[in-house]
């Protein structure tokens, strides 16, 4: 809740006076404070206050049967507990996990097991399973007798597609999660993490409204639903709802999150909404907390660090993560960044995001360095994967030509299918949507193709397809069908097939700004002759420029601007030998 005033005049002083309006969230913050000052009873004071105010909030019943829990107040903590299972709200199954812990610290060790085979049988992949296995085997060796294991119960259908989404939405597979997410939501309409997990897969594939609509869904069956939540802060935020975003933040602020899956979704969340602060204070929680810290926990505290200026935490964070991820580029590219942005304006230095991946730019340039080595990144990196498709949808024409160019180093089904739709949109550009045709014609993609091209929507079949292509791209292709067949019967396969290899680069590099070709016959003795020159082969500039019927000029002129991926080439050709 946001803290509220009202001012009222004192009638005897005739002066106004801020009388403060004391709710749950006052309390919680007051509580918070006095537990990080090591006042135990003045923190459960507070939160036995801000249970009175929010009875129905299992936050706050949690917090208080915490705080009695670490006073030693084993018995009182377990009634709060109960109380949550029976009133509050029944699925917070982890209770039963607390309440285990209580009745060990009271040698209660059968009713200890009891709670821990509740919690199992209840959540068998829940946050603290593999502590409850350890903790059966504690009580076994304390009872004399082997250890108690739950019933094994096999897993609901459902359960096991839900498992099988998640786990394409953590390989970067949206569509086909997507697919899987809207099957299981129409069978279990309220399961709520299917819900929120099909809104983030609509979020990454750029289709905010289906993802609004999806979690208003969520928090219409529960208002508390943290990841909904967080979810729609970041919504809103992209759409530039300031006032929906700041009354979020402020209630998002409010919270003190129980579990270390919700405390991680919360800071990513503040760090992503630019409350830097609030996600430092986070991410420093939870690298006490975790007991196997990872190098992107660490990633994520550097970039709360140095988007609050606090440049030396960064730079202490990030070199943990290398210590941690010694064979990632991610830490070692920040910390050499670090040092270049220490020195600019303040107007000059970036907001480095919170994904543990190098940024969106730099993922370009290295693909254009290491175009053999990033594919295989790009296939099997979920974030990497979910930027692109963000950059096609709201990205700019030279962004969008970029992506596309990737998504034919990819080739994957999902691909094809985030291309054919994106060919539907009657707001992009025609020339995108022909570069989308080309590279769905060189991937390999079932036919015929469905666009919406000039205003109306057509179906091109593949000896359509050359009629839809940009017009330089038909010249592209005419460069190279003159070169190939001038070079027939001279040349083995091998040249002709350096030919393909080098146009196709000099075009890829161009791609955002492809050559005005004037004279096909000029670029393709241009081509010829390098491809000559790669080999070693006696061919000057004027024959082919005679044998082409141009001017050795042309060709001159044109080859500079060969040369450059013709050495490239040579490069890679060497390597792989």
């Amino acid at each position: 809740m946001r803290k509220q005033y009202a001012d009222v005049k004192d009638r005897t002083k005739g002066r106004k006076v801020v009388r403060l309006r004391m709710d749950a969230g006052f309390f919680f913050e007051r509580a918070v404070r006095s537990l990080d000052r090591h006042r135990f009873d003045k923190a459960l004071k507070y939160f036995r206050l801000a249970v009175e105010k929010e009875p129905d909030n299992p936050v706050n019943q949690c917090n208080l049967a915490g705080i009695l829990s670490e006073m030693g107040r084993f018995e009182e903590s377990n009634q709060v507990l109960n109380r949550i299972l029976e009133d509050v709200d029944p699925d917070l199954y982890e209770c039963y996990f607390y309440m285990a812990n209580n009745a060990a610290n009271m040698d209660q060790f059968e009713q200890a097991e009891e709670y821990l085979i509740r919690y199992l049988e209840k959540e068998p992949n829940g946050e603290f399973a593999s502590e409850a296995e350890e903790m059966l085997d504690m009580l076994g060796y304390e009872l004399g007798r082997q250890p108690r294991r739950p019933e094994v119960k096999p897993k609901n259908q459902w359960l096991k597609k839900h498992d099988e989404a998640r786990a394409d939405l953590e390989a970067g597979h949206f569509l086909q999660a997507t697919k899987t997410l809207e099957q299981l939501v129409e069978q279990v309409p309220d399961f709520m993490a299917a819900l929120n997990n099909l809104a983030l897969a609509y979020y990454y594939t750029g289709d905010l409204k289906k993802s609004v609509q999806t979690i208003n869904r969520v928090l219409d069956s529960d208002p508390n639903n943290l990841h909904a939540l967080c979810n729609l802060a970041v919504i809103c935020q992209h759409r530039g709802d300031t006032d929906k975003r700041d009354q979020l933040v402020e209630m998002l602020k409010k919270w003190a999150p129980y579990h270390l899956e919700h405390m991680y979704k919360l800071a990513t969340t503040m760090g992503i909404l630019g409350e830097h602060t609030e996600a430092l204070r986070l991410f420093k929680q939870l690298i006490k907390l975790e007991k196997n810290t990872d190098a992107s926990l660490y990633h994520y505290a550097a970039a709360a660090a140095f988007n609050t200026k606090q440049f030396h935490q960064a730079r202490k964070y990030w070199r943990m993560a290398q210590n941690l991820d010694p064979g990632s580029d991610i830490p070692g590219f920040y910390l050499k960044q670090l040092e270049e942005w220490r020195d600019c304006s303040p107007e000059r230095v970036p907001t480095v995001s919170y994904h543990y991946q190098l940024p969106f730019e730099e993922q370009f340039m290295r693909l254009d360095r290491q175009s053999k080595a990033i594919p295989e990144q790009v296939k099997n990196n979920p974030l990497i994967r979910s930027s692109f498709f963000w950059a096609l949808n709201y990205g700019d024409r030279e962004t969008q030509m970029q992506v596309i160019q990737v998504f034919e180093w990819i080739a994957d089904r999902e691909v094809e299918q985030v291309l054919k739709s994106f060919l539907m949109k009657r707001d992009e550009e025609d020339d995108v949507k022909r570069l989308a045709l080309y590279v769905l014609r060189q991937i390999g993609a079932e036919k015929p193709y469905k666009a919406i091209l000039s205003n109306r929507e057509v179906e091109i079949q593949p000896h359509d397809l050359s009629r839809e292509l940009p017009s330089w791209m038909e010249t592209w292709e005419q460069v190279l069908e003159c070169c190939l067949e001038g070079m027939h019967g001279h040349y083995d396969i091998t040249h002709m097939n350096d030919a393909q290899i080098i146009w196709a680069e000099f075009l890829r590099q161009n791609q955002s700004n492809p050559p005005r070709i004037q004279k096909v016959e000029g670029w393709a003795a241009a081509l010829e002759y390098v491809v000559a020159k790669l080999h070693g082969m006696p061919l000057t500039q004027e024959r082919v420029a005679k044998k082409h019927e141009v001017s050795s000029s042309t060709v001159g002129r044109h080859v500079r601007l060969l040369e450059k991926v013709c050495r490239v080439h040579r490069e890679r050709s060497s390597f792989s030998q």
